[in-house]
């Protein structure tokens, strides 16, 4: 979600003097907001960068996690594909458990991310005896599609890996969704669909928004200085349904929250600047099932297993024994 000088600019040239964003100046932020969020990302900006610390932090996490990109450069991994109910073919790396274990985690990157971002979860779970999948999410990494899904398309697609795992590595597998940031939105509405919670042991979300509607909404307010209306919500459904086939505000984690059965470890970062802690809270508060919340001192978004890797092990290692 780069930051727009050209947003601003309107948005600001719009407002001033009334206090009102009329139908036109709505109409163009709309645009606008779909322009540079939903259509396939590039590399991760210097924006999206930043949100997760500071230069120095992002050196001392670097140097910290340097033996893990090590582990993920010389892990031998197979190339697992299926196709989603739209017609993409997505891609996950499978890495085996050294030991069978009917155990397995199904890893869920952030915006702008790759499979191998999330290489750190994956040496944790692999050194726990757990096999792993980490996907590419649709219009990122190896996977096909034209649009970012924000979790709203995607737990259709979370669906298809856990009917994958279950048909590859049988019923009586144990099978854990880890998702963050998006990836943690993702694995959160996934639980509203039923066959994901009759065939799921757990979910791990760290920093995840409650709606791409609400997180927009929190981030043109904090970066353009603009509350977003009613008017620009709706205007950007109705563009976004046309062209990408969803709408920002039509699904959250908290409507597939409420009637969870599934336990629940969420995780977010006390200094997270992007995503409001409070929308954690809010899901922590929204779950009707087992539950637990990690806050942790110090972590920007998505940098909690980097600002502290040790609470953070031992709070999922703690999780996952419990249940």
């Amino acid at each position: 979600m780069e930051k727009s000088k050209t947003l601003e600019k309107i948005l600001a040239g719009s407002l001033a003097g009334t206090g009102v964003v009329t139908g036109v100046t709505a109409g163009v932020a709309s645009v606008i907001l779909f322009r540079k969020t939903v259509p396939r990302p590039g590399e991760t900006s210097q924006d999206i960068i930043d949100e997760f610390a500071d230069a120095a932090k992002m050196a001392e996490y670097e140097k910290k996690m340097a033996p893990v990109g090590e582990w993920a450069a010389a892990t031998p991994k197979e190339d697992v594909w299926l196709t989603s109910d739209d017609g993409l073919r997505l891609h996950a790396f499978y890495i085996p458990a050294d030991v069978s274990s009917k155990k397995l985690v199904i890893l869920h990157h952030g915006y702008t991310s790759k499979a191998m971002d999330n290489c750190a979860h994956a040496k944790f779970f692999h050194d726990e005896g757990y096999d792993v999948l980490l996907l590419d999410l649709r219009a990122h990494g190896q996977s096909e599609g034209k649009y970012v899904g924000f979790g709203i398309l995607d737990r259709f697609d979370t669906l298809k890996w856990v009917r994958y795992a279950r048909e590859r590595f049988g019923e009586d597998c144990r099978i854990v969704l880890h998702g963050t940031s998006m990836g943690a939105a993702t694995v959160l509405m996934a639980l509203g669909l039923p066959e994901i919670q009759d065939s799921v042991s757990a979910v791990i979300a760290d920093c995840a928004y409650t709606s791409p509607a609400e997180i927009f909404a929190h981030v043109m307010k904090k970066n353009y200085h603009v509350p977003v209306t009613d008017p620009i919500i709706r205007m950007n459904g109705l563009y976004t349904k046309k062209i990408a086939g969803y709408r920002f505000d039509e699904y959250s984690t908290l409507d597939a929250l409420k009637d969870n059965r599934v336990p629940v470890l969420l995780i977010h970062g006390k200094e997270d600047k992007f995503v409001p802690t409070w929308m954690s809270e809010k899901n922590f508060e929204a779950c009707t099932a087992r539950k637990k919340l990690l806050l942790v001192d110090n972590a920007g978004h998505g940098s909690s297993i980097f600002e502290n890797p040790d609470l953070y092990e031992a709070t999922e290692r703690e999780f996952l024994k419990e249940i």
